[in-house]
């Protein structure tokens, strides 16, 4: 299947904009002093696990769709050459 330079690029900025998003998160979830995160004793609760999960997925998720779009743009600028 051939992309087209504006999904390529659409797809690759979706992937950066997942990791900016997800790293943010992440960071305010491990700091997080509401007692969702972590109970009393300091200990992650159900919450810190099931949000950390969604990150990592979201980080996969995020990087293969940035490595398409990273290919499509590659083989677009190929083309032009």
């Amino acid at each position: 299947m051939k992309l087209s330079r504006r999904v390529s690029w659409f797809l690759l900025a979706f992937g950066v904009w997942s990791w900016f998003i997800w790293i943010t998160f992440v960071k305010n979830l491990w700091q997080d002093g509401s007692g969702l995160a972590f109970d009393d004793a300091g200990d992650p609760t159900g919450y810190f696990w099931v949000h950390l999960l969604l990150a990592i997925t979201s980080f996969l998720l995020g990087t293969a769709v940035g490595v398409i779009g990273l290919r499509g743009v590659r083989a677009s600028r190929d083309t032009r050459a």
